[in-house]
């Protein structure tokens, strides 16, 4: 599904689709224009709006699905959906807006953890007993 469709989904729907906000989406899509911005353009300009290259990046990562099939969605071929796909991810990274805290600030001791404790305890499972009548039947 391209940009053009997904925009007139509803915000839950949106977040289903690519698993952020339209916030979340549209600032992205400042970060990469900015990035374009300042970056000097060479060779030929790309098939997919910013939008789409994003929502392509989104799927991928959401979904777990293989470049090929990326591709067929988007009318490119499976490297060209890898190289925009590798291309949106460092750009984003690089922003540093979506970067999750390094280990370092999470061991800090002014930082406070909430933990969660699970209970895994083992239990045997309750089955009835075999018979001989249910076994020869």
């Amino acid at each position: 599904m391209k940009y053009s469709e997904a925009k007139k989904l509803s915000e839950n729907h949106f977040k289903r689709l690519c698993g952020v906000k339209k916030e979340t989406f549209n600032k992205m899509v400042e970060i990469v224009q900015e990035h374009q911005k300042t970056k000097k353009l060479s060779g030929r300009p790309s098939k997919l709006t910013i939008e789409d290259q994003i929502l392509m990046t989104l799927e991928y990562l959401r979904e777990y699905r293989t470049y090929f099939h990326i591709g067929q969605d988007y009318g490119i071929n499976e490297s060209t959906a890898y190289r925009i796909i590798k291309k949106i991810e460092n750009i984003l990274i690089k922003s540093s807006v979506f970067r999750l805290p390094g280990k370092k600030k999470l061991v800090a001791p002014d930082e406070s953890l909430e933990t969660i404790v699970i209970d895994v305890t083992e239990t045997p499972i309750e089955r009835p007993k075999k018979t001989e009548k249910i076994l020869f039947r």
